[in-house]
């Protein structure tokens, strides 16, 4: 017998339920409790039957049919059509519930993460149906939660380290200078992974900005030959030298002007001045400058541009007293003086440090003072294997000849 299955109580609200909705069929009924149709009809008779009532007249289905006549095909698409409106209810839920998860992040993860949130309440086969992701996918993503956890950890101890190498160098370093800084700390990581993390926690370094050039030629100055065709090495320090100058902007116009002189070899800025002006003066005393460091500076070769400072009479007397051979790239082409241009783009992109100028002249030539020697002394150079240019220096072989004086 069916009826032994159900309780009494459950027998008798089942019935009452089929007579409290006038338009309903024993099948619609029956479905939405869960329990066969001629079950649910056996229980109304019987009920019927105990209280003494006349057996009602079959009550039409839709469109006429009687409910007794040929209601299969009826009723079966009434259930049908209520199973879907019950689904699309529940998509609904789904969905509305989903869409805080969405907000930022991995959308696929969110997606995964929603499910585990859910799944004591939904079905994970529906979860996933309703937010289009393979289950497969989904049970591979929660058996791997122990070693992404761990992997979030030590992504986080890395981005603490990150941080504080970018702390020490004023936010300045990129992955690679990142990278060498940590495997001079002794930790061994790989660059891509240093560059993922970044990522992942926002941590930025300094980019480069438009240049604006300062170099002003003397159609009428006597021009050197160039010696280096865009060559920017040399075989030993002390050989070949590169300079220019750049501007410092201060408050709203004023400004200072910077020239150096650059090693091609090491990458060392061997000398450099800061004035309030551009006369030929300055880029002299970054010159003499050069040779203090060096001890001597006969036989190299210095590259400049077509500025008048450096076709200047005064500047070529103080090269040839000097011993230098000067080297001057084509007019209006800044690739053939590259290196400079670039030192000078890295040094105010990591001075200024995205501001448009420095607040006074006492602010300008202190920041400059402490940038300036910690590009010697500390800044890594991917040129030099992630080296500063004087470790670099001291880690090559040098002789009296080609290295006098190491300041």
């Amino acid at each position: 017998m069916v009826n032994k299955h159900y309780p009494p109580e459950f027998r008798a609200d089942a019935v009452a339920l089929y007579r409290s909705r006038p338009g309903a069929t024993y099948l619609s009924v029956a479905d939405d409790l869960g329990v066969n149709r001629e079950t649910l009809r056996s229980w109304v008779r019987a009920d019927n039957e105990r209280r003494g009532v006349r057996p009602p007249r079959p009550r039409p289905a839709a469109a006429g049919v009687a409910d007794a006549g040929v209601p299969d095909s009826v009723e079966r698409e009434n259930a049908d059509l209520r199973r879907r409106v019950r689904e699309l209810e529940e998509e609904r839920d789904i969905l509305r519930k989903a869409a805080r998860y969405f907000a930022g992040g991995d959308a696929l993860v969110n997606r995964f993460q929603f499910v585990a949130d859910h799944q004591q309440r939904h079905s994970v086969k529906r979860l996933c149906t309703v937010l289009k992701i393979p289950r497969s996918s989904f049970y591979y993503w929660k058996s791997t939660a122990t070693p992404r956890a761990a992997r979030d950890a030590a992504d986080a101890a890395l981005a603490v380290r990150i941080r504080a190498v970018q702390a020490r160098h004023d936010g300045t370093y990129g992955a690679p200078r990142i990278t060498a800084e940590l495997h001079g700390q002794g930790i061994t990581v790989n660059h891509k992974k240093v560059a993922r993390v970044m990522r992942r926690y926002r941590i930025r370094g300094l980019r480069l900005r438009r240049r604006v050039q300062t170099t002003i030629p003397d159609p009428a100055a006597v021009k050197a030959p160039d010696l280096i065709r865009r060559d920017f090495t040399a075989t030993a320090v002390n050989q070949r030298y590169v300079g220019d100058i750049t501007y410092l902007p201060i408050g709203e116009r004023g400004f200072l002007y910077l020239a150096t002189v650059i090693d091609l070899h090491s990458r060392r800025l061997a000398g450099w001045a800061i004035a309030d002006h551009m006369r030929t003066s300055l880029v002299i005393d970054a010159l003499h400058a050069a040779a203090r460091t060096r001890g001597s500076l006969d036989g190299a070769i210095f590259h400049s541009d077509h500025g008048a400072q450096y076709t200047s009479k005064d500047f070529a007397e103080a090269c040839r007293a000097a011993g230098i051979r000067q080297s001057m790239s084509k007019i209006g082409s800044s690739a053939d003086n590259a290196l400079a241009e670039s030192f000078n783009a890295t040094f105010k992109r990591e001075t200024l440090q995205g501001r448009r100028a420095f607040t006074d002249e006492h602010e300008a030539r202190l920041t400059s003072f402490g940038w300036l020697h910690r590009y010697n002394t500390i800044r890594r150079h991917s040129h030099l294997g992630q080296q500063s240019p004087i470790n670099y220096e001291n880690n090559i072989q040098t002789t009296p000849a080609t290295l006098a004086t190491a300041a």
